[in-house]
């Protein structure tokens, strides 16, 4: 292992993470809500919203989580103890 930050689904800044969050439950809700009116076509929605929450809505939430503590957050291992402690700007 390199010591470098798991960071695979970290966005480059998190404006454009949560853009990517409301185009992929934007569609997975509208696939849903948009089947009584269109019917099976609306379920093209489904992959676009899959590939722009990265998998998952779980996957989405890690990826906020990374994106916000991405240079804030770093880890520190000292004497067999490794712990997370801020990065001072």
């Amino acid at each position: 292992m390199n010591g470098a930050p798991d960071t695979r689904f970290a966005s480059r800044s998190v404006p454009a993470h949560l853009t990517r969050g409301v185009l992929g439950f934007g569609s997975l809700v509208g696939a849903l809500a948009l089947s009584p009116v269109v019917g099976w076509f609306s379920l093209l929605l489904l992959p676009l919203g899959v590939v722009a929450l990265r998998g998952c809505p779980a996957c989405w939430v890690i990826g906020l989580l990374q994106t916000v503590s991405l240079g804030r957050l770093r880890k520190s291992c000292e004497n067999g103890s490794c712990q997370l402690v801020s990065r001072g700007r």
